[in-house]
């Protein structure tokens, strides 16, 4: 029989290696052989077998339920970003209702358009404030990404061909994302 020195000079192993006692391959053998330690091998591979498929069930339903609470947090969340976007709208709507009490009162054309035009103000004020910019149109090189081109026209000028002659219907970012595009007639 090969001793632990013998067998770590064979296979070039550190020094440590030469002290550890190895276990005679015969004494491994029987103890597999033993007709009751097959008994409880199998009783041992069951216990590991049952606390996987528990700790596997408990983990499925902590995923479970943690894909559920994350689900219907993202729907509170969706919920109230409108409310709050919402009620950023409403002191403008309340302007608009003053500025129609006041046109049935009053004469003064004047003043009825200061006042639209404070609100328009304030309104785009209320659209900067919350990521939304206006598309710039008018002269402007004809862009893809940020212009939809309606129809052509023959440029009025040759500084104006393939540029924007006239913006139909403008066009807004959300957060530099297009919400909408601008509806423009290009000039060729």
């Amino acid at each position: 029989m090969k001793t632990a020195k013998d067998m770590a000079k064979e296979n070039d192993l550190p020094e440590e290696m030469e002290n550890v006692e190895m276990p005679d391959e015969g004494t491994a053998q029987k103890e597999a052989d033993r007709p009751g330690n097959e008994e409880g091998i199998l009783e041992q591979l069951e216990q590991k077998l049952a606390a996987s498929n528990d700790k596997y069930l408990r983990l499925s339903a902590e995923f479970d339920n943690y894909r559920k609470r994350t689900l219907k947090e993202r729907m509170e969340l969706t919920k109230t970003a409108g409310e709050q976007i919402l009620s950023g709208i409403l002191p403008v709507v309340d302007n608009l209702e003053r500025a129609l009490d006041s046109m049935k009162k009053t004469d003064n054309v004047q003043a009825i358009r200061e006042g639209i035009e404070l609100i328009y103000a304030s309104f785009r004020d209320f659209l900067a404030q919350n990521g939304v910019k206006e598309i710039r149109c008018d002269h402007e090189e004809f862009d893809t990404d940020f212009h939809e081109a309606v129809t052509k026209i023959p440029a009025p000028s040759k500084e104006l061909k393939g540029k924007v002659v006239d913006c139909i219907q403008k066009g807004y970012l959300l957060n530099d994302k297009v919400m909408r595009f601008a509806k423009v007639v290009v000039g060729e």
